[in-house]
């Protein structure tokens, strides 16, 4: 008996539990810069993502008496009210994501098959407009097509009756607009590197072009379809700025979680913690949805034989060049808008005749800081980026493990999450001790970092996978220590990619509006918070001249994207 017993001891000790087998290698093993590296990462996740999440849970399930209670949910369920901002958010989504799919596809397609002219322009044109926040482009088309906008104005002087932009049809029609370049681009590059000989045979059996296109070219794109549909359904689901501009009574659900978080009779955080859990559940349903239909059709091409263009008789080029335009012109028009009317005269809320700087005049004198907030935190949150982004890259792409798969997971969560939700997981987690940063411009800086890391750290990945190891593998045989390598060489071959996702990454953060204004105080507001504010306080010609430095600020950096990538652009 005592002999098996000391056998049972040491088979425990040589079986150790399956569940402790990771960690038990992770505190045996030898201990280098990127075992610490990887343990810092995860200890700043868990701070700053899983633990504002496990707060936020747990709060949904408090009662106002301070006991546990599942009276949120069923009173979620029971109220039409709640039940009808879920709703209204999938309808405006689908809607949204349906309208973006009909631009979006059909453009793609002339661009890419077609020699249209002005290409380049076309792009850099459609890129702007989804660079730019979506709440620019609500008030833009406030001021073009709402109840005294210029547009209704005009047409309603012609004799015509014709609908303000406001309400639901508003909505859609704004996030179809400003979204629709995440299915040009995606499908543009699906398109690019489709193999003709697949299309070609459909046509040897006698298929006309539109059941080739149907049949064939379609179900070979709609992988990278469902990724660009998946974008702008997730953009459209989480924002805030473009409902509360244009709803005037429309709720959906990111802007009824704000307001149970903010209201003005004291709120109620347990509701508006049980709101945003709802939303992050309907948000990972509709991500894993995309991912099971994509799996279940996904073809594989060899890319030998990709597409060329088709020549186009000049009068037929022209015709195919105004059509491709059209739509871009139409989502550039918010751009165009806010820079023309930030130049016009005001008088209070009504635009006098006249062209004047009175607005951005009145910017300096009287909201200087927000401009000086908005840099300032921008700057700090791409230097954390850009400084974790590489990594974090290298952690996923050079030492693969079950550790660094988890970790990828996790990364990935504020991508999905709206940025209402974000801002009110880190004030409930934060808005106490041991840890009190509510109130503080360090909390909006932890907001950017957490939810635009992931642009930076793909850009970094996609350009890591490219660099051959033999690289590394050399330096360190030459007696380099694997730490330096990185710094040295590896950090420095990473450069162009890593910047170029940077600059996605630091256009989003100047942009940013959701998480900011749940989270910023007097003191720490921004522009898009001021532009926010202007807006529904009625002083347009300050909110045009600010919406104006944003949009100089995204064509600057663009543009240096542009130049940096040698010409390729964005990786959206």
């Amino acid at each position: 008996m005592a002999a098996a017993r000391r056998l049972s001891i040491v088979q425990a000790r040589v079986e150790p539990n399956p569940g402790n087998v990771i960690w038990q290698r992770l505190l045996f093993k030898k201990w280098d810069f990127w075992t610490a590296v990887t343990l810092v990462v995860y200890l700043l996740l868990c701070i700053f993502v899983v633990y504002p999440l496990v707060t936020l849970f747990i709060n949904s399930f408090i009662s106002e008496e301070g006991g546990f209670t599942i009276e949120n949910y069923i009173t979620f369920i029971s109220l039409k009210y709640y039940r009808m901002a879920l709703l209204n958010s999938f309808m405006v989504s689908a809607l949204a994501t349906i309208g973006a799919i009909l631009i979006g596809v059909p453009l793609a397609y002339l661009s890419t098959r077609y020699a249209i002219k002005f290409k380049g322009l076309m792009q850099i044109m459609i890129v702007m407009s989804l660079l730019s926040p979506p709440f620019i482009g609500a008030y833009s088309w406030i001021l073009l097509m709402g109840n005294n906008g210029f547009i209704t104005r005009f047409i309603r002087d012609l004799g015509i009756s014709v609908p303000s932009i406001y309400g639901m049809h508003g909505i859609v029609f704004v996030f179809a607009l400003q979204f629709y370049p995440h299915i040009f681009l995606y499908v543009s590059g699906a398109l690019k590197t489709i193999d003709t000989s697949l299309e070609e045979a459909s046509e040897s059996l006698g298929m006309t072009s539109w059941q080739r296109l149907r049949t064939v070219t379609l179900p070979l794109i709609f992988p990278t379809l469902s990724a660009g549909a998946l974008m702008v359904f997730m953009a459209s689901f989480a924002d805030f700025g473009t409902p509360m501009l244009l709803g005037q009574g429309f709720k959906v659900l990111p802007i009824l979680a704000y307001e149970q978080f903010v209201s003005e009779m004291g709120g109620n955080p347990a509701m508006a913690s049980t709101l945003s859990i709802i939303l992050i559940l309907f948000s990972t349903s509709v991500l894993f949805t995309q991912r099971y239909f994509v799996a279940r059709k996904n073809f594989s091409m060899t890319g030998m034989r990709t597409p060329k263009l088709i020549p186009l008789k000049p009068l037929a080029k022209t015709l195919l060049t105004i059509v491709a335009f059209i739509p871009a012109c139409i989502s550039i028009l918010p751009q165009l808008t806010v820079i023309l009317t930030s130049f016009i005269k005001t008088k209070g809320p009504v635009f006098q005749s006249g062209f004047s700087l009175d607005s951005y005049r009145e910017v300096l004198y009287r909201v200087p800081r927000s401009i000086i907030h908005t840099y300032s935190y921008s700057i700090l949150s791409i230097i954390i980026m850009v400084a974790g982004g590489m990594l974090i890259s290298y952690i996923l792409v050079r030492r693969k493990s079950k550790l660094t798969a988890a970790l990828d997971g996790i990364l990935m969560i504020p991508y999905v999450m709206p940025g209402t939700v974000l801002g009110i997981s880190l004030i409930v987690a934060f808005n106490k001790p041991p840890i009190v940063l509510t109130g503080t411009w360090i909390i909006l800086v932890i907001a950017y970092v957490v939810r635009k890391i992931p642009y930076t750290i793909r850009s970094s990945t996609a350009i890591l996978h490219q660099l051959d190891r033999s690289v590394e593998e050399a330096s360190i045989s030459l007696g380099v220590p694997p730490m330096k390598t990185f710094f040295k060489t590896t950090g420095r071959l990473m450069a162009p990619g890593v910047i170029s996702g940077a600059i996605l990454s630091w256009i989003t953060t100047i942009n940013e509006l959701s998480s900011t204004l749940v989270l910023y105080y007097g003191a720490t507001a921004t522009i898009s918070v001021t532009i926010y504010s202007e807006v529904f306080t009625s002083n347009y010609g300050t909110g045009a001249a600010l919406a104006s430095i944003l949009t100089l600020s995204t064509l600057i950096s663009l543009l240096i994207a542009n130049k940096l990538s040698g010409g390729k652009g964005l990786s959206l």
